[in-house]
């Protein structure tokens, strides 16, 4: 998908998320320094996903509480002197019907998240819609920071730095395959950078899908020779790892392909490594 290059680029996210043909929800989208505000987080969390950016202006960040006026509610522990600013929840609760109508129109496509902003936005001012999202949002986004910080339990931080990995390492190995000018997209039109993307992704879905075989077959191989290999360590494999790909130099695209869908063997490691001369004739 080419989008452009916004403050608003989350909203793309979720648009993608919306608009995925199938698979298992994703408990957390997790993004490196992404575009936020309050009001994403509100349409993040109303539509049932967790927004987990990661902020690079933590510290300026501001913790919201949550409290009707005339209602009395206990207190927020360590979080008590620096939650001082109050989530205004007769907006959010005066415009819910609104809210719900807004996050239908989205999962079934009527409308895209994008296209929001203008309706949320007024002459630079939020109307009272997007205010209303904009307060929701503020309960999700005071969830999130807590578990950000937390110096006992890091889970939830380590859950987003792994998703963030799996991220950039595919970004990554797309930088490699794409190696011509640098990586970047030159057509100066929509569907031609749509057409190169696509490709790209097609390249890289085909060295995943190959990576992940041979993987398998290595792991089956090792525990066939009795090697003990743990099934968290087996977790932790990434098909993203590109050392073994030759993207560079002659390419050649009458290689014999094993029958009946086998495997080729898998290398010896204790067979001497190949040479200069002969790794820049390998086949990719």
């Amino acid at each position: 998908m080419v989008v452009p290059g916004t403050p608003r680029d989350s909203l793309h996210i979720l648009d993608a998320l919306l608009n995925l043909d199938g698979g298992v929800k994703p408990e957390m989208v997790a993004t490196d320094n992404a575009s936020y505000s309050d009001m994403v987080f509100g349409l993040f969390k109303i539509l049932g996903y967790n927004f987990s950016p990661r902020f690079r202006d933590l510290d300026d960040q501001r913790f919201w509480r949550a409290t009707m006026p005339g209602v009395e509610t206990g207190t927020y522990g360590p979080l008590e002197d620096i939650a001082r600013n109050r989530v205004n929840l007769n907006k959010a609760i005066t415009h819910w019907p609104d809210m719900l109508r807004v996050a239908g129109s989205l999962v079934t496509n009527q409308v895209r998240a994008y296209d929001l902003l203008r309706m949320f936005g007024r002459d630079g001012r939020p109307t009272p819609l997007g205010q209303a999202f904009a307060e929701y949002g503020r309960i999700a986004k005071t969830l999130h920071l807590p578990a950000v910080v937390d110096p006992v339990d890091d889970t939830y931080r380590r859950q987003m730095n792994r998703q963030l990995t799996v991220q950039e390492s595919r970004h990554k190995l797309a930088r490699d395959v794409c190696h011509g000018k640098r990586g970047t997209i030159h057509q100066a039109y929509r569907d031609g950078m749509e057409d190169q993307l696509g490709a790209l992704g097609l390249v890289l879905n085909a060295i995943v899908l190959w990576t992940t075989k041979y993987i398998d077959a290595a792991v089956a191989q090792l525990r066939a020779e009795g090697h003990e290999i743990h099934d968290e360590d087996v977790a932790r494999l990434s098909p993203l790892k590109h050392k073994n790909l030759n993207v560079l130099g002659r390419y050649g695209f009458n290689a014999s392909v094993p029958a009946g869908g086998t495997l080729r063997p898998l290398r010896d490691p204790e067979a001497p490594e190949l040479d200069d001369d002969e790794e820049d004739g390998a086949e990719p």
